[in-house]
């Protein structure tokens, strides 16, 4: 096979690979409307209909939840946390989701391959991809401290928030948020995602 021939083979092959893996988290994705012209992303979180998206998509308290296959449905605000842009709904369907597999994002590195999921500019299901630029935290303008991001060459947009950034394996190293943009994509690393999403399961518990 000539060197042609191989590299027309591998781009292939990757395109296929990358579309499946947005297949597979196309089923997991979510569209946030909040009122407002242009309606952010989620991602299911637990079959039970629970989903997490970003605080600044979730300011209205009039929310509707829209899946994959175009069933829409009400949604409730169950917690949320304005530090690290993190919101949890819920949402009632009488069947088991498709929860995102999630990866564990302390073990990132620099130069790992990302691609990020959402619904920019009203493009449903819409795709971007790059690599992780770098790791590490920022410093918040409206509340004391700093959080952990990923940072990424991944196009953003409005409608990109709240949707997940996945790996090379198609699991979710993080939630985007445009809040927080610059130059530079941004993302909420999922192990912050989830001990903000354990803290409420915890506390529910405990009533």
């Amino acid at each position: 096979m000539s060197n042609r021939a191989e590299k027309k083979r591998f781009q292939q092959d990757l395109a296929a690979d990358v579309n499946h893996l947005c297949q597979r988290a196309f089923e997991s994705l979510v569209i946030v409307h909040n009122g407002r012209q242009g309606a952010g992303a989620g991602m299911i979180w637990h079959q039970d209909g629970t989903i997490v998206t970003n605080y600044h998509v979730v300011r209205k308290s009039s929310l509707r939840i829209s899946t994959l296959d175009g069933s829409e449905y009400t949604a409730e605000i169950i917690d949320r946390q304005k530090k690290h842009d993190l919101a949890l709904l819920k949402i009632e369907t009488g069947e088991e989701l498709v929860p995102a597999p999630l990866a564990d994002s302390r073990q990132l590195r620099v130069g790992q391959f990302a691609l990020a999921i959402g619904h920019p500019w009203g493009q449903v299901n819409s795709v971007t991809a790059g690599i992780i630029t770098s790791l590490g935290s920022i410093p918040l303008r409206w509340h004391r401290g700093a959080v952990d991001v990923i940072r990424t060459d991944a196009g953003l947009a409005p409608g990109n928030s709240g949707g997940p950034l996945l790996d090379a394996r198609g699991q979710v190293i993080g939630i985007n948020t445009m809040i927080m943009g610059g130059d530079l994509g941004v993302a909420i690393p999922i192990h912050v995602v989830n001990d903000f999403a354990a803290r409420k399961i915890d506390q529910d518990h405990a009533r």
